[in-house]
């Protein structure tokens, strides 16, 4: 060595991690041209671990407290070193800090709907999403498994990992806990415990501790949810019979606004087979006074829709008033949704 270098070689007498940063899980302490002084102070904060590698090698590690660093606070480094004596000269090593506080507020989600088999569609594609929060407990697998010789490493770089993690083993925790998907809405807290399960022995593999999973939401494909919804709707109408001729009466005003409405709203009813009949029937009760609609016929819609038309007619030549012509309108109409 020249004198030089010997000059410029500093020799360290504090070790600490005094500006960690939000997200950064590994910090490596600067030793360029560095030695750490015998009797030297490590100084490991609340939410560190203070780990020395020797060539390559975990050797100790520390938790948060103030040391002294000798052969008796190192003692894997001095086995490591071959110190059978006190050391009084300066040696080198590398030491890397670890954040042991917890990384909360991560996001996962998958990109492209999934595939799983569902107890009441079969076979359903379904997208999720939520948050979870880790730890690092490991810090010798952490170091081992995934920084390696990097002089830092983030929550960013692994946190895509984590969530291709999640997302490949989701499938296997939905069917463990064999929810159906109208059932998931109300149980996301049972299937975030069951996600939990399935990825804690996965987050362990790189010294990660999953402390908290949450689905905040499971949703359709829009196709799907589109039928879906028909489906609710169609529960929702309740009497199919009470619906189509409430849809009927809510027509009859609109088409008799326009000319040849009406005489198209009744060659529609009359070509209508079931639905025809239905109407057929209902004004047959609003002309005769009647309440059977399953013996009507077609005709009397036809006849209902005529008077309609002349009455429409005598109004537009102002033979009758706009009263009369909405009151005998809203005895039909009135007859028809009953």
């Amino acid at each position: 060595m020249s004198l030089g270098s010997f000059i410029r070689k500093q020799f360290i007498d504090v070790i600490e991690w005094d500006h960690q940063e939000d997200g950064v899980l590994m910090w490596r302490y600067p030793m360029q041209d560095n030695e750490i002084q015998n009797g030297g102070q490590l100084t490991v904060r609340d939410g560190q671990v203070a780990v020395f590698v020797n060539e390559g090698k975990v050797a100790d590690v520390f938790g948060p407290g103030l040391y002294k660093l000798t052969t008796q606070t190192l003692p894997i480094l001095t086995y490591l070193k071959n110190w059978d004596k006190m050391f009084q000269s300066p040696f080198k090593s590398d030491v890397l800090f670890f954040s042991t506080r917890l990384q909360l507020g991560r996001k996962w989600g998958t990109a492209q709907p999934i595939t799983l088999r569902d107890a009441d569609f079969g076979m359903v594609r379904l997208r999720a999403f939520g948050m979870y929060s880790y730890q690092l407990t490991d810090p010798q697998a952490f170091y081992q498994e995934v920084t390696g010789s990097n002089p830092s490493y983030t929550s960013d770089e692994i946190e895509g990992q984590l969530r291709n993690l999640i997302v490949s083993n989701i499938s296997s925790g939905i069917a463990a806990s064999q929810i159906p998907f109208l059932d998931l809405a109300a149980n996301q807290g049972v299937m975030g415990d069951q996600l939990k399960q399935t990825m804690t022995p996965v987050f362990a593999r790189y010294g990660l501790k999953l402390d908290a999973f949450v689905v905040e939401n499971v949703s359709l494909p829009e196709e799907l949810q589109k039928a879906i919804d028909t489906r609710i709707s169609m529960g929702m109408m309740g009497d199919l019979n009470k619906f189509t001729q409430y849809q009927v009466a809510s027509s009859i005003p609109l088409a008799a606004q326009n000319e040849g409405g009406l005489a198209g709203l009744g060659a529609g009813l009359a070509a209508g087979v079931g639905v025809g009949q239905l109407m057929a029937g209902a004004v047959q009760g609003a002309v005769q006074g009647t309440a059977a609609p399953q013996a009507a016929a077609p005709a009397p819609a036809n006849d209902m829709v005529a008077r309609l038309g002349q009455l429409k007619a005598l109004l537009d030549q102002g033979l009758i008033t706009q009263a009369d012509f909405d009151a005998t309108k809203a005895e039909i109409l009135k007859a028809l949704i009953q």
